[in-house]
């Protein structure tokens, strides 16, 4: 999460808006002459607000859940490796007895996009990373099937998961075991 995804930079503007308003009534009520002063300190509180609403916009469009048309499948090794388009990540998935039938959904255990893999992926050659990261299994509520990830070079991004079964199709079926 960066500065302008968080909430303090719009507490930040709120209290400066307090103070700036305190010294407004201040100066109303005392009649000190600080109008000028005021409304340039209004300004720049205005284009903050403004410059950080954009930035937090902005960043949510890239953030995490981004959806990734389709992911790719190498040629190399004897698991059944995927490469995403978004980061470039490379990481094997290990069926149980079937192959897919079903397109299936589920996150980059990479970058944590989530992205498609079809039944019949478009091929790609790419040198496969030797490092491993820990395996991650998950098991459907509904079929029973079994399906184990790795992510090729690179550790497990931490909320990985499988958003429907390869076998049966079925949404949110899919649990770590």
């Amino acid at each position: 999460m960066t500065v302008a995804q968080s909430k303090l930079p719009f507490i930040a503007i709120i209290l400066l808006a307090c103070v700036v308003l305190f010294f407004s009534l201040w100066s109303i009520i005392y009649g000190d002459q600080w109008l000028q002063s005021i409304l340039a300190l209004y300004g720049i509180l205005i284009i903050l607000a403004v410059v950080l609403v954009f930035l937090s916009s902005k960043k949510k469009s890239t953030d995490f859940k981004h959806v990734v048309k389709e992911f790719e499948k190498t040629l190399e090794g004897k698991l059944h490796h995927f490469k995403c388009p978004n980061c470039n990540g490379i990481f094997a998935i290990k069926k149980s007895k079937r192959n897919n039938k079903k397109s299936f959904t589920l996150t980059c255990p990479d970058c944590g996009n989530i992205g498609t893999i079809s039944p019949t992926p478009k091929l790609i050659v790419e040198k496969i990373p030797k490092q491993k990261s820990v395996r991650t299994s998950f098991k459907c509520k509904n079929c029973g099937e079994f399906v184990s990830i790795w992510a090729e070079g690179t550790d497990l991004f931490h909320e990985m998961k499988i958003h429907s079964c390869p076998y049966c199709g079925k949404k949110q079926s899919m649990n770590v075991i």
